[in-house]
């Protein structure tokens, strides 16, 4: 697949989210960078603001396997993975796969099941694969979770660990729409209060598994020279040096975000990536994978800011 083939396949996909999703350009932009490099997503924001809707939309562009898990305190792994399930008429113990065995999994507030739970995701989101009763079980090529999670509520929920954290590529801030897209929406879905049904927006699939696995390659192709990978290295060194933050970004955060800026190039129909790309995708890249210190959050600071502040110190290659 060439470059070009790559922007046609993601001008299809906004094409058919444009048909259901009002606004949210830079989420789906960020959603499909994280599709073309095996990443995961994290969508955070206030309900009713369609995070769901994204996601699902999203999915039923492509060609893939879809699940849906909305996380509850009393969700259990089994509930998640699946287990070996004895049959009585067989005399055998059989595999009852959960529906982490899927595609696209939207894990709908994830952070409202407990650790236990949510630390049965963290092998399929690293490895692709899960382990039920010793056994090891692959998950495909085409697996990538899309989280959502409530920013607005304390009570009940249980607040996503450093370590899953790091195995999301971005969180996406999904906000209020504007005043012009908020009307827009009114005239779309206001005629029910009851689900939305993308297909009933004319939402079909513009890509496979094939086509995908296709367009990867050709974006791990995407030339990274050496300033611009260096840059990236600097800019994740740079959060472990700080005094505002408690805990900067880890080595993983500096390789995916090396591949992130490869995609973003590539929907750019560059075969090279730039220190533009590096910038426009670290805040989403490695705020969610630092900790501030107790003095930055005492003035009130945020990671995004901190990260702001890293990008302007960090010298840009030329």
């Amino acid at each position: 697949m060439e470059l070009a083939d790559v922007r046609t396949l993601a001008e299809g996909v906004r094409s058919e989210l444009a048909r259901v999703v009002v606004g949210q350009e830079r989420a789906v932009d960020l959603m499909l960078v994280a599709l073309l490099t095996q990443g995961h997503v994290l969508l955070e924001g206030p309900p009713g603001v369609g995070k769901t809707l994204l996601v699902r939309a999203f999915a039923g562009a492509l060609h893939l396997r879809f699940n849906r898990v909305q996380f509850t305190p009393d969700l259990m792994p089994g509930d998640l993975l699946g287990a070996n399930v004895f049959d009585f008429r067989t005399g055998q113990f059989a595999l009852t796969k959960g529906p982490v065995f899927t595609d696209v999994l939207l894990a709908d507030e994830l952070n409202r099941t407990p650790p236990k739970t949510q630390a049965a995701l963290l092998q399929a989101m690293q490895e692709r694969e899960t382990t039920l009763d010793g056994v090891t079980h692959a998950l495909g090529a085409g697996f990538m979770v899309a989280a959502t999670q409530n920013p607005l509520e304390n009570e009940g929920v249980y607040p996503l660990p450093e370590a899953q954290l790091d195995r999301f590529l971005f969180k996406i801030d999904v906000g209020y729409p504007s005043l012009e897209e908020e009307r827009d929406l009114v005239r779309r879905h206001g005629r029910s209060a009851g689900p939305l049904d993308v297909r009933a927006f004319g939402v079909t699939a513009v890509a496979d598994l094939d086509a995908l696995i296709a367009a990867r390659a050709a974006v791990a192709a995407v030339r990274l020279e050496d300033p611009v990978a260096d840059y990236v290295v600097d800019v994740v060194r740079a959060t472990r040096e700080r005094d505002d933050l408690r805990s900067g970004a880890s080595p993983r955060a500096a390789a995916t975000l090396a591949a992130a800026a490869r995609a973003r190039a590539a929907l750019a129909g560059r075969d090279y990536a730039l220190p533009d790309d590096v910038q426009e995708l670290a805040p989403y890249a490695l705020a969610h994978r630092v900790i501030l210190a107790p003095t930055a959050e005492l003035e009130g600071r945020t990671a995004s800011d901190v990260i702001a502040s890293v990008l302007q110190a960090t010298p840009v290659p030329r």
